[in-house]
């Protein structure tokens, strides 16, 4: 077979992998299936051990009650050491998140690693994201033209909004290759879950404990809460010490 057709924004030793390692549909679909997806997420990783939790106050959802689960397609970026001015006179932009976008396979969650205050995704790079059928996007930074993501239904989790550009001011490094966000390292194909409360990053190989927890934490949730509702004394819903 041969290797996929690449758009040049970036040379090749600058792609960490063209396809990201593959995921059972059965695991991303357990995940969907949590009530309570972030928070669910975030207790099991406490009790294996991982932090991989993110809250809404620092990754901002730009779409409320928008839900998102799917592998992390990853992108580098950093700020760039040339004016803006001069940028500008040669058109040169540096921006190359379109390369992930092209890699991109329906279901995937970009997750970039930006800059705070200068936008890592505009419309026109957010019409190409949701064509090639993203789940959402996930980026430690900020964006702009969030009125056309929400118009496109994609959902976006995000440090703030901002008018600036980061065509002059923002190099892309590498796709598919280790990300931080928020402090917390993202491997390509690690497991994305967000909503309203925040975001939660999986090591793909602990995926599948990690959702047997969360399947554990929901049966014991729904079964007190069976309990709270059948009108049991507030003094009786409290557990008693063993031993």
């Amino acid at each position: 077979m041969s290797e996929r057709r690449l758009t040049g924004k970036l040379p090749r030793e600058a792609i960490g992998c063209l396809d990201l390692p593959p995921v059972d549909a059965k695991l991303l679909e357990g995940f969907r299936r949590l009530g309570d997806l972030a928070g669910m997420v975030s207790d099991a990783l406490d009790e294996i051990g991982i932090a991989g939790a993110v809250p809404s106050h620092i990754l901002q959802p730009t779409m409320p009650g928008a839900r998102l689960v799917g592998p992390a397609l990853t992108v580098l970026n950093r700020r760039r050491d040339v004016t803006v001015a001069d940028a500008v006179a040669r058109k040169d932009s540096r921006l190359g998140e379109i390369e992930a976008h092209n890699l991109a396979k329906p279901g995937d969650v970009l997750v970039v690693q930006g800059i705070a205050g200068i936008s890592s995704m505009g419309g026109m790079s957010a019409s190409i994201g949701k064509r090639q059928g993203e789940a959402g996007v996930v980026i430690d930074g900020a964006v702009r033209d969030v009125a056309h993501s929400r118009d496109l239904n994609l959902p976006i989790w995000c440090r703030g909004l901002t008018p600036i550009t980061g065509k002059w001011r923002i190099e892309t490094v590498a796709v598919n290759v280790a990300v931080t966000i928020a402090g917390i390292e993202v491997m390509p194909g690690d497991i994305v879950v967000a909503d309203d409360s925040g975001v939660c990053f999986i090591p793909l190989a602990r995926a599948p404990e990690v959702l047997e927890r969360c399947q554990r934490i929901a049966a014991d949730e729904e079964r007190r809460t069976k309990i709270i509702n059948s009108g049991t004394p507030v003094p009786d819903l409290v557990p008693k010490p063993k031993g």
